[in-house]
């Protein structure tokens, strides 16, 4: 049987912890776990036309502040955009900014719907769904009189 401390060479992210280091906790931050950006700095846009690239909602939208990322979601399979993008700005401001201002606007004829993107959004707009059992069904039975359990 092998020990514990024979396995830890050849498992490269594996480390035991040290009982000089004491873990923090996580700051709250955007979804990128990578970047250092406010909470509130990322907004979705809806409704976009399919033909719409990065670089034209770069440049459209690069005039409310700077843009650090801008993500288009796109079918897996056919890699067409389904109108739905992120965009994550520097700061809170610029983006509460574009939001204000763009918000219901005509952009390329149609009408886009910007909101702040909340933690959990996933790539297809939704917050994402629990696993577990289905909702129960509900049964279409008649209605009975009030039932009596003890007579007295």
């Amino acid at each position: 049987m092998m020990e514990m401390s024979m396995l830890a060479p050849s498992f490269p992210g594996f480390a035991k912890p040290s009982a000089s280091v004491k873990p923090s906790l996580p700051t709250l931050r955007a979804s990128s776990l990578r970047h250092d950006y406010p909470l509130a700095s990322k907004v979705v846009i809806k409704n976009l036309p399919y033909s719409t690239g990065e670089t034209t909602l770069r440049k459209e939208f690069s005039n409310f502040g700077k843009i650090a990322e801008v993500k288009m979601v796109k079918d897996m399979n056919t890699k067409r955009s389904k109108g739905i993008a992120f965009i994550q700005y520097t700061c809170q401001d610029d983006a509460m900014l574009a939001l204000e201002t763009m918000d219901q606007k005509d952009f390329y004829g149609r009408t886009i719907y910007v909101e702040i993107a909340r933690l959990g959004w996933d790539y297809f707009g939704a917050t994402p769904r629990a696993s577990g059992p289905p909702t129960p069904k509900k049964w279409d039975l008649p209605e009975q009189e009030e039932v009596v359990d003890c007579w007295y």
